[in-house]
């Protein structure tokens, strides 16, 4: 059974975000910046797993949730991890699953508060219990230009300009040949014999009516 814990103005003892990133971090072995980054669920979760062992099964968490729905999975099973060790605390999914900084930041206070007045000291080691992996910084925007250097569209643009330029000088060799199929010069030069013996013909036939 959980020990219940109320937050209000009074009974919060308000760290500043940074010494709650620090907690966080130092708790799980995580590297958050941000406290956005926990709209993910699964750094509750986690804690969850570390307070009251068997009440989650980490297997189901998505630590690598990056989409909304993921993170909406992600409180589900921690809904069910509240019911489990009875923690009367309503999460406000649809808020925390937003990505705001001040929703985030009022439901991690509580869970501070929470946390304290149930944690009992023991060892826990978060990289084993979650197989190593890495919780995802989830509003983190430079997560999608990873994958867009892909596209490499480039050469395929020169390919088919290589068939067009190679048929030119294959027409310029066809006539090549076909200048060289004159070496016959004594055929032109018998014509030109005969060409000659007309004109001198002519030549007599010329004076003949003067």
């Amino acid at each position: 059974m959980a020990v219940n814990v109320y937050a209000t103005s009074v009974s919060i003892d308000n760290l500043s975000r940074h010494d709650m990133l620090a907690w966080v971090n130092d708790s799980l072995h995580l590297t958050y910046t941000k406290i956005e980054q926990l709209c993910s669920g699964a750094a509750y979760c986690q804690f969850m797993d570390m307070l009251f062992p068997g009440c989650i099964l980490l297997k189901k968490v998505k630590f690598q949730a990056k989409l909304e729905h993921e993170s909406i999975h992600n409180f589900k099973v921690l809904q069910a991890a509240f019911k489990r060790m009875s923690v009367d605390k309503i999460i406000p999914v649809e808020k925390l699953v937003k990505g705001k900084f001040q929703d985030n930041f009022e439901f991690v206070q509580w869970f501070k508060k929470f946390f304290d007045a149930n944690y009992d000291g023991k060892e826990y080691d978060p990289l084993l219990s979650r197989q190593g992996q890495d919780v995802a910084p989830a509003p983190n925007p430079g997560d999608h230009f990873i994958h867009k250097p892909k596209r490499t569209p480039g050469p395929q643009r020169t390919s088919p300009t290589v068939p067009k330029n190679m048929p030119t000088p294959q027409r310029v060799q066809h006539n090549t040949p076909a200048m060289r199929k004159n070496p016959s010069l004594s055929r032109n030069g018998g014509s030109d014999a005969e060409i000659m013996e007309l004109n001198q013909q002519v030549d007599h036939s010329s004076p003949g009516p003067g």
